[in-house]
């Protein structure tokens, strides 16, 4: 009874096709279409194909290695709080050297595009 359902559902589909009874099945059917149609059906085909190609050539970038390394510093477990403070000191007289020279370069930066916009101006852009 089994077998018999199975080969009574296999007859829904179709018998094996062979590659060139496919192809002249294709060329049966796009010779019916008239010009404009395989014109606008080959752009489509192409259109399609590139924005495919083109996600795929997107997804797939090499992310440069770069060398992460990150120094800390060895201290002592028994140096005193004067000692810690003093070492605070000193960073802090660093980084306050740090960030004028930051601050010194975004304001010749801004600057710079001040001019520019000015020129933009001058220009009527």
């Amino acid at each position: 009874m089994a077998q018999t359902t199975i080969l009574r559902a296999m007859a829904i589909f179709p018998r094996p096709v062979s590659p060139w009874r496919a192809l002249r099945d294709l060329r049966g059917f796009l010779a019916m279409r008239q010009k404009h149609e395989l014109i606008f059906g080959f752009l489509s085909i192409m259109i399609t194909t590139l924005l495919i190609a083109g996600f795929y050539v997107d997804s797939r970038f090499e992310k440069p290695w770069k060398r992460d390394v990150q120094y800390v510093e060895s201290w002592p477990l028994d140096r005193s709080l004067e000692q810690i403070r003093a070492q605070q000191k000193i960073d802090m007289e660093k980084k306050k050297v740090l960030q004028a020279e930051l601050e010194k370069r975004r304001q010749e930066r801004m600057k710079s595009f001040q001019r520019l916009d000015k020129k933009m101006d001058d220009l009527g852009l």
